[in-house]
């Protein structure tokens, strides 16, 4: 999926478990006036429990962020940028909304991470395979952003489907089919949407992010 910003923003969500309790600016399902705006919606980053990065949301931190992590980055103005935490963000003079991190950068200066044939540096896969499935969030250098994902993935494939849309920095969001989710969505007046996946045979989520979800998730509204 390819956004542009001109056009869109990006609401990250909290879950019910991560990042679980109540008062989150964005909760665990889409709800309300934000259906109105709502084009698409994928998941988020790993577990929490796993030490992979942090979380922020409208000034409330889950998981302390941790500087050189890839993060995804929204400012005030609505605009995301995705890129190492305290080096290529959080830009000098922008308010920050919200960050989600997840591990070190997959791509970056338009290439990949050297780790990348390394499966045991990108996360724990279910049943060691090489090639579960994956996603990625990443952003071109002209501001589009990119989800990429699909079932039976390396991680250099992913990276390589990634370069091909002419990602620039780019950061591995969630993997293993439980875990990978995309979603378009289609409008029948009102809050009235329906979900249509983006990935083929995804067992996808619980609800498509309409229903309350366990884990956190990023919506993509119209601005």
């Amino acid at each position: 999926m390819s956004f542009d910003q001109r056009l869109v923003t990006l609401a990250l969500h909290s879950g019910t478990i991560d990042a679980g309790g109540s008062g989150w600016h964005w909760g665990p399902s889409v709800a309300g006036p934000e259906r109105v705006r709502l084009i698409a919606a994928f998941n988020g980053g790993f577990k929490f429990d796993t030490g992979a990065g942090g979380f922020m949301s409208a000034g409330r931190t889950a998981v302390l962020l941790r500087s050189d992590l890839g993060s995804i980055v929204t400012y005030a103005d609505g605009h995301t940028d995705v890129g190492a935490w305290h080096q290529q963000v959080p830009a000098v003079g922008r308010a920050v909304t919200s960050v989600r991190q997840n591990l070190t950068l997959l791509i970056d200066h338009g290439a990949a991470a050297p780790s990348r044939d390394c499966v045991s540096c990108w996360g724990a896969t279910l049943g060691g395979v090489a090639d579960p499935a994956r996603s990625a969030l990443g952003i071109t250098a002209d501001g589009h952003l990119i989800w990429a994902g699909g079932e039976h993935l390396t991680v250099g494939q992913l990276a390589d489907a990634l370069l091909a849309a002419r990602v620039v920095r780019a950061v591995e969001l969630d993997i293993n089919p439980e875990w990978v989710a995309g979603y378009f969505y289609r409008h029948h007046g009102g809050p009235r949407v329906s979900p249509t996946p983006v990935v083929r045979g995804q067992p996808g989520a619980p609800g498509s992010f309409l229903a309350p979800y366990s884990r956190d998730f990023f919506t993509v509204l119209t601005r």
